[in-house]
């Protein structure tokens, strides 16, 4: 496999506000993904970034702690790291403009371990008949796109969608995971695929992806836009939750229009086991999320691990000035298709939230290719 002629190959002095990032927190998102990669290896991305390609960075970066001496000193040698065994290349968007950036995050909502007066809407884990569809199993006739499925007597059919389960499709199997007081607050946590729930109990407990019935996801913020209900360059997370709370009548109208549901997995958060509670979930690229350096891909077009340099010089809301960021692949989502369009990842909490929430902005994208797959690499 050969890379995309969507890349353009660079060199780091041409990358804008590069000298100036902190690469020593990147280096410390990278580190993760390269003790994953031990026991599971990244799927290669179709642009052609080889996995394998990663393996001397990611042996070193194994065995690299910068020493502890000051903070510019660590952050000189993690940019050296970095600079060593990789190549910028710009990557063209699809229509040839400027890539997209969006942000997400992790809600922290309050929620009951059982169905009470108050709290009502339920958080589903994965039914036992919900399956994985790919071209082995795949009816004749069904929409290509759908990856899971329903298993019958008669073979595979498309599974339950939003309105079909919110209605009572699975009512009785015993899914309920937990239960949330808000069906607006239960929609953003399935838009953003993970959670930590405030138990009345006095647990803290995370949720985390764990399978979708698999229909297309279609946003409320597009369907509200297109609607007219919200000016579209006004559309962001916030909006879309005055609206709801003006319109609590509509609320089914539009969230039903999704037809894609998720479904969960308990991933509880254990301190005393050394889990860190300032990293976020662990993702699709199955390590934690670190706030302002985790960036979701399309993971069809991208291999997870790779460093990607974003300059998003309109995006002010992570610290108050342009945002030119070093981060790393390491989730994805359904909304994240194309070659340079980016999920960042905010944190977890209602401060990170105003920060995603307000997040969709122009962005140019700079992968960092393994040196051994760009010609002149040894230059």
């Amino acid at each position: 496999m050969s890379l995309s002629p969507a890349f353009s190959e660079k060199t780091f002095d041409e990358l804008p506000g590069w000298a100036e990032d902190d690469h020593l927190q990147a280096f410390v998102a990278f580190r993760r993904s390269a003790f994953h990669v031990l026991t599971k290896p990244y799927r290669t991305g179709a642009l052609g970034v080889d996995f394998s390609a990663f393996a001397r960075a990611y042996a070193q970066a194994r065995t690299v702690s910068p020493p502890n001496r000051s903070p510019i000193s660590n952050r000189e040698e993690a940019r050296g790291f970095f600079e060593r065994h990789f190549v910028p290349a710009h990557i063209r968007a699809e229509d040839g403009g400027a890539g997209l950036v969006t942000g997400f995050y992790e809600p922290v909502v309050e929620a009951s371990p059982v169905r009470t007066g108050r709290f009502v809407v339920p958080l589903l884990s994965r039914p036992a008949d919900l399956i994985d569809i790919d071209d082995t199993n795949r009816p004749s006739g069904m929409d290509p796109y759908l990856t899971f499925g329903r298993e019958t007597p008669d073979g595979p059919v498309e599974y339950f969608d939003r309105g079909e389960i919110e209605r009572g499709a699975l009512k009785g199997k015993a899914l309920e995971i937990a239960w949330l007081a808000d069906k607006v607050d239960a929609f953003f946590i399935h838009v953003q695929g993970s959670a930590r729930l405030a138990m009345t109990d006095g647990r803290l407990c995370r949720i985390t992806y764990a399978a979708k019935s698999g229909q297309r996801f279609t946003g409320a913020g597009k369907i509200l836009g297109a609607s007219g209900e919200i000016p579209l360059e006004k559309v962001t997370m916030q909006s879309i939750r005055a609206w709801f709370k003006a319109h609590p009548d509509r609320v089914d109208e539009i969230l039903w229009q999704n037809r894609s549901y998720i479904f969960f997995g308990e991933a509880p958060i254990d301190e005393a086991a050394g889990d860190d509670p300032e990293l976020g979930p662990i993702a699709a690229a199955k390590v934690p999320l670190t706030p302002g350096r985790s960036v979701a891909v399309d993971r069809l077009l991208h291999t997870f691990g790779t460093p990607f340099y974003i300059d998003a010089p309109s995006l002010t809301a992570f610290d108050a000035k342009p945002f030119r960021r070093l981060m790393i692949a390491q989730d994805t989502g359904s909304a994240i298709t194309g070659p340079a369009r980016g999920d960042l990842f905010a944190g977890s909490g209602d401060a990170a939230g105003e920060i995603a929430g307000v997040v969709r902005n122009p962005a140019d994208f700079y992968a960092l290719i393994p040196r051994s797959l760009v010609s002149g690499a040894g230059r």
